[in-house]
């Protein structure tokens, strides 16, 4: 009998189970499995701490993971293939450079233009051991997080069909990343570990922590406690000091940084619990007549004792957290909040200022202040387009509003990260959450598909120039309509996809994509992460099966 070329892919793995796809890379059709007695040498002088952690954690993967094939028979079929197989003894990982060496850590935090993330990887057919090498601890945590993704398991033996391996690695962008909102409902610091996990597993870079908002203030900060005590949900539903340190030493050990944000000035009506004075049109009503969603209030900006309290608060949060970058926010701001209060106005009047000018002077007092504590400022983009004030050179302006405004942004001169709603809003398509509203749809459908996401071009209408000032992009979680109870399956596998786009580069097949990404979801859920199914498991065993046109 012949097969057709669909039936022997649905009795074949594919040739990696890798996400992100390696930059190059070459492999053969030689099965090779892991010796009983496997191990990884680390062959660096006084390796850190969370190298020798890390090292630890894949060796551990790679007993645990137990991923079959994702075909028809799971890999019975190439049994007979496996048993015979030559072994692999070892994985060397080593550093090309002499010195002095840094901890991922250390590296993780870096200024994002000098990470160095790139490694080889070599992985003989011949039973000789597979060697790893980087310039960085950084670029050898990324290689070891792709050396645990080549392995799948049948009765007993972890093997591939595919050696021998050679790959050379490294990103397209040095921004990706995952914001989480962290206000509009409280996750435990548990799920946000777990999702960094998630996040080092496709090699995102980035947590973007929304902290806080109007609905609620869960940071406790140092010399501000007032406002957690006043403004979070409950004395539980909080982040200590503590728990940041937490957070941002357990991202850092995976490569990742985390970047906090303080939106300002709109978003803050919470802050209005323990500093009423502080806040204009607190909790008006009709809410949506002064804010784009309740409680309405926002930070008296043209009041300079509210400027300099803003400017103390956000000092002392970027104490708590080592990344370089630290944002503002800077979106939604309603003029008509203003327009209506009296405060405002009189301030307005008395400086002799107008709307604009008074928020330039509010920016300007605060970024001031992070860069007293060496931040690099973070905003979104209407400041720079619907309200522009006077920003450093070296500012980051997140794209939101539509990916159409990315060609106005670069064209400002700032640098930009990709966060477009058409393209990267997770809470897209489930429906209005205000209530009352029967008919109504999310602001922002349809449903962001993981391909439609794989399909965006970073540089598109954009000169030459413009191109360079693309740093990646970002998947974002706005948790309005999203909980503990949901956060896995919403957030994955469909922010997977964006950290292929900004690792791998643009341009991806999302048919060839999809078998990967079905074995990163099987893969995740060994993990304990909660993944989301993107077919019928007969698709996912039947790679093309299920396509519009099979």
């Amino acid at each position: 009998m012949k097969l057709s070329v669909l039936t022997l892919s649905a009795l074949l793995p594919s040739a990696f189970a890798l996400w992100p796809l390696p930059t190059s890379y070459t492999n053969g059709t030689t099965p090779l499995r892991l010796s009983p007695f496997f191990d990884i040498k680390l062959n660096v002088h006084n390796a850190p701490a969370d190298l020798v952690a890390a090292v630890a954690r894949a060796k551990g993967f790679l007993k645990t993971d137990k991923l079959q094939a994702l075909v028809v028979d799971r890999g019975a079929s190439s049994a007979q293939a496996i048993s015979k197989a030559k072994t692999l003894p070892s994985l060397t990982i080593s550093l090309n450079t002499n010195g002095a060496v840094k901890s991922i850590s250390e590296e993780a935090i870096a200024p994002i233009d000098s990470r160095v993330e790139s490694y080889t990887l070599t992985v003989p057919a011949d039973g000789s051991g597979a060697v790893l090498k980087a310039n960085s601890t950084l670029g050898l945590y990324r290689g070891l997080t792709t050396f645990g993704q080549l392995w799948y398991e049948w009765d007993g033996s972890t093997y591939s069909l595919s050696a021998p391996i050679q790959i050379s690695d490294s990103p397209a962008y040095p921004y990706r990343g995952f914001m989480m909102d962290t206000a509009r409902n409280y996750y435990p610091v548990e799920d946000i570990l777990r999702t960094l996990d998630a996040m080092s597993w496709v090699k995102l870079n980035t947590l973007h922590w929304h902290i806080v908002d109007s609905q609620s203030f869960p940071l406790v900060i140092p010399g501000y406690t007032v406002l957690s005590e006043k403004g979070a949900y409950n004395a539980a539903s909080v982040y200590t000091s503590a728990d940041v340190k937490k957070v941002v030493a357990y991202a850092a050990a995976r490569g990742i940084d985390v970047l906090p944000e303080i939106d300002t000035p709109g978003h803050t009506a919470v802050i209005s619990k323990a500093f009423p004075e502080y806040i204009a049109c607190n909790e008006a009503t009709p809410w949506a007549s002064f804010a784009n969603e309740p409680p309405a209030g926002q930070l008296r900006l043209a009041d300079e004792k509210t400027s300099q309290f803003t400017a103390a608060m956000l000092k002392a949060v970027a104490t708590m957290f080592p990344s370089t970058l630290f944002s503002t926010g800077g979106d939604e701001i309603n003029q008509n909040c203003y327009t209506q209060d009296t405060e405002t106005q009189a301030s307005l009047a008395a400086s002799n200022k107008t709307f604009l000018q008074a928020l330039d002077t509010f920016t300007r007092v605060n970024h001031a202040a992070l860069r007293t504590e060496g931040k690099t400022a973070v905003v979104w983009e209407e400041m720079v387009l619907d309200n522009p004030v006077t920003l450093a050179n070296d500012t980051l302006v997140l794209v939101w509003v539509s990916s159409a405004n990315v060609a106005a942004v670069a064209a400002t001169g700032h640098r930009l990260v990709h966060a477009a709603s058409d393209y990267f809003y997770l809470d897209c398509g489930h429906g209005a959450w205000v209530g009352d509203f029967p008919t109504g749809n999310s602001w922002c459908d349809p449903f962001k598909s993981w391909q439609h996401a794989y399909t965006f071009d970073p540089v598109a209408n954009l000169t030459t120039t413009e191109a360079d000032l693309v740093l990646g992009g970002q998947s974002l979680l706005w948790a309005e309509q999203s909980s503990r109870e949901s956060l896995d399956a919403t957030i994955w596998p469909r922010a997977a996809s964006t950290a292929e786009l900004f690792w791998s580069g643009p341009g991806g097949d999302v048919q060839k994509a999809l078998p990967r990404l079905h074995e990163a979801v099987y893969r995740f859920r060994t993990r304990g992460v909660a993944a989301n199914a993107l077919q019928p498991e007969w698709c996912a065993l039947r790679p093309g099966a299920c396509d519009l046109t099979a």
